[in-house]
């Protein structure tokens, strides 16, 4: 998913040069994705920025790989249902994926453009993806390893019984105070050993049914219209609590880093340029 603003960072963070040899961020999910032999890559982005990513990674990616840039557009709707206001910022992120609905017809992962993931968990999505036809799964990391240094961050915070996902709750401003992670808008306080979202779900084509459905409801009330977005783990949790689907929260055991700050481009370019030194990544990438 690359259709965001960057309101925090400054600019388009998806595609920042932020790899040794100016790669985007998204360059490097892609390649570890194709390493552990996911066939089609479909990216999510802005009406305006579809010619330029088409080509750019037209250019770069082997030519046997299938890709997709679709634009995430207010107009996209279900049947039925027509929009004509001037809201400016997308749907959200439910609503980005129902954008690929059209170009996927089988298991898929959904991940962020503008995070790193590392690369034990694609082989652990694929891995899944193998073994198990029917459940959705959350890959998820340790609350502690998300934060940013530079500022307060929104993360789902997950509940798990076993290897159950039971639910995800948005906590929007959490820092680090002391050996606590507090969350500035409710007061409540975490560990920090806590399974938090990040926003790599395996998912299946069921979803878009789902989303379907909730984006009639969603656009039939005003308020919500006027500012609000419809969010993917909103969506799966609904899945959830209706025994609509059975979900797995899988500890990732990779490294995530991210730019929500345009002070954290710093940290990103040199785990990147270190990782390539060590020999993860190709120089040039592709």
């Amino acid at each position: 998913m690359a259709a965001g603003s960057g309101s925090r960072y400054g600019k388009l963070k998806q595609f920042d040069d932020l790899g040794p040899e100016g790669e985007f961020l998204m360059e490097f999910a892609i390649y570890d994705a194709l390493q552990n032999n996911f066939e089609q890559i479909v990216v999510i982005t802005k009406k305006e920025n579809v010619s330029f990513l088409e080509e750019y990674l037209n250019e770069r990616l082997p030519k046997n790989i299938k890709i997709n840039v679709l634009a995430q557009e207010l107009t996209d709707l279900p049947d039925g249902v027509d929009y004509k206001g001037d809201r400016q910022k997308p749907w959200g992120t439910a609503h980005a994926v129902w954008t690929a609905r059209n170009v996927i017809d089988g298991p898929f992962v959904v991940l962020n453009a503008d995070d790193y993931y590392g690369q034990a968990v694609y082989k652990k999505a694929a891995d899944f993806i193998k073994s198990n036809n029917e459940a959705y799964a959350l890959l998820g990391y340790t609350l502690k390893d998300t934060l940013s240094e530079h500022g307060s961050v929104s993360r789902g915070v997950c509940k798990v019984a076993g290897d159950n996902l039971v639910s995800v709750n948005e906590r929007l401003k959490l820092v680090q105070q002391g050996d606590k992670i507090v969350d500035e808008d409710t007061g409540l306080k975490f560990t920090g050993d806590e399974q938090a979202s990040m926003n790599f779900w395996v998912c299946r084509p069921s979803i878009f049914d789902k989303i379907d459905a909730e984006l009639k409801v969603f656009l039939q009330d005003e308020k919500k219209i006027a500012s609000s977005e419809l969010y993917l783990p909103f969506m799966i949790q609904e899945m959830l609590q209706a025994n609509e689907v059975e979900v797995k929260c899988i500890p990732s055991g990779a490294e995530w880093f991210g730019v929500t700050y345009a002070s954290d481009r710093e940290k990103a370019v040199e785990n990147l340029q270190s990782k390539t030194d060590e020999g993860l990544y190709k120089t040039p990438l592709w």
